[in-house]
């Protein structure tokens, strides 16, 4: 696979673009593709950059390929929901068997999120699974799993996004839930022992560099507790702005803390880009501090990912290694009680890793222990309260308690924390309150769709009258993971 990140090559012209606003989207001039050689679109505007009458948008258009930078789905009649989505799946397939731009190639069709979001996303594409499950689109299901595979076996993870400016960052590590999810389909425990080898070296990435811990510190994805426990956050290798959000990272960094790229980058590998969750005053992004934090979502889902890995051994008959991943789980379980429970509060929260405690940002990720099945009882109990008294709206839960601007707090309800929500509570039976979680968003979303005859990235749960906003961008509509979380909820 070539790594070639295109967009250094055109730096001056690139810093250029993004800096004069000739897009209204900074995405626009990353998904480019040059139509012709690199090195004379260069030499090309070196030349005639300082000429007179010179138009800097005129001259990338004639360079550069914007086909298909953004999805926009019109019908002249809607149609039910449900036949809405279904036409949506193959409107968002797309295939890429060879690299162009920034677009990575991918070895199987695969479906991306809408709007903007024109190529293959990692965790979107678990909540995507549920929908094409229910639509008994399992070639589909396939595909997407291979191809997560194929970018763990050749770049060493998956990344955030299948463009080359995301070689630096994954997205929260749902491969192993996407094997769950093939089997839950089909029966066939073959599927863990063909994707062993993969679930290995995604494993090794997020570890890598524990064996150069000491205690307190932190390497990559991997830190030290001061008492010696291993726990893992989010985190990006560049600290630089980045080149889809380039001026705004650069207009952002007035006035913020060290390091401010790569914690912002870190925050986008979580996939909560961005919110109060990250901020050390809970308010502003300047003071965003990812790489301070060790996340409980993270961990549960790499609990998950050594369960799979102690199962996928087992079927294989490697009894060293299924001891090894068991009591690396059981490590694990242990950890997330000892440094994400908090007392005080009785729920679960992120860790600082400065400060040795708890977090204060009070955030939807708590789901995950219950998700998972890591709570106990009381736990669960504790949490499906603040899940009762704090996240659930009219329109669905929301992510944070906290109203910011960003689009990862209040007031926004994003889909998979929906089905997160509804499935954590069904583990632990509460069932009245996941049928109310289930509820007031479908609800949400069917409200939306008949007046606007679209499905959204992300829904107001305060406001059932509005469309959700806040973020970098606008609202955008397609949307994969809202279209699966949907078909899925209403399944059930």
């Amino acid at each position: 696979m070539n790594k070639q990140l295109y967009i250094n090559e055109i730096q001056t012209l690139f810093d250029d673009v993004q800096r004069a606003e000739i897009f209204e989207d900074q995405k626009m001039m990353t998904d480019a593709v040059p139509m012709f050689p690199v090195s004379e679109i260069n030499a090309e505007y070196e030349k005639k950059k300082g000429s007179q009458g010179f138009d800097l948008k005129d001259f990338v258009m004639a360079n550069f390929d914007f086909l298909g930078a953004k999805i926009s789905i019109h019908r002249e009649n809607q149609l039910p929901i449900e036949q809405h989505i279904e036409k949506l799946w193959d409107e968002l397939t797309r295939t890429a068997y060879e690299e162009k731009g920034t677009l990575l190639k991918l070895p199987k069709p695969y479906i991306v999120p809408g709007g903007r979001f024109n190529e293959f996303f990692y965790w979107d594409s678990y909540f995507i699974m549920l929908g094409l499950q229910v639509s008994g689109r399992t070639e589909m299901m396939k595909n997407i799993v291979e191809n997560c595979s194929y970018l763990i076996q050749n770049v060493g993870f998956v990344p955030n996004a299948s463009r080359t400016h995301f070689l630096s960052r994954s997205q929260p590590p749902y491969f192993s839930l996407m094997l769950d999810l093939l089997f839950e389909t089909n029966g066939d425990e073959k599927i863990y022992t063909q994707y062993h080898d993969t679930l290995e070296k995604e494993y090794a990435f997020w570890m890598n560099g524990e064996e150069w811990l000491e205690n307190n510190s932190s390497v990559k994805r991997v830190v030290k507790t001061k008492k010696g426990d291993l726990l893992n956050r989010y985190y990006d290798a560049e600290n630089a702005p980045r080149p889809e959000s380039y001026l705004i990272d650069i207009e952002d960094s007035d006035n913020a803390g060290e390091e401010f790229y790569r914690n912002i980058r870190s925050a986008c590998e979580s996939g909560w880009d961005f919110s109060s969750r990250w901020f050390a005053d809970g308010e502003h992004i300047q003071t965003i501090e990812t790489l301070n934090i060790a996340e409980v979502d993270l961990n549960s889902l790499l609990w998950h990912l050594e369960k799979t890995l102690a199962k996928s051994s087992a079927l294989l008959n490697l009894t060293e290694k299924e001891n090894y991943f068991t009591q690396r789980a059981a490590g694990r379980r242990q950890m997330i009680n000892t440094y994400f429970w908090d007392e005080n509060t009785e729920c679960y929260k992120d860790y600082h890793l400065k400060k040795h405690k708890n977090t204060p940002s009070e955030h939807i990720a708590a789901l995950y222990p219950l998700f998972l099945g890591l709570a106990d009882e009381a736990q669960a109990e504790s949490v499906a309260q603040h899940i009762n008294d704090k996240f659930l709206y009219q329109g669905g839960l929301v992510t944070t308690t906290k109203k910011t601007g960003q689009q990862w707090d209040l007031p926004n309800a994003w889909a998979p924390y929906q089905w997160l929500g509804y499935k954590a509570m069904k583990n632990y039976g509460f069932d009245e309150l996941a049928e109310e979680i289930k509820n007031n968003w479908c609800k949400n979303v069917e409200r939306v769709y008949s007046n606007t005859g679209k499905l959204m990235e992300k829904y107001n749960a305060l406001d059932t009258e509005t469309i959700a906003g806040g973020g970098e961008y606008p609202n955008q509509d397609g949307f994969g993971w809202t279209n699966g979380v949907y078909l899925k909820l209403k399944q059930n």
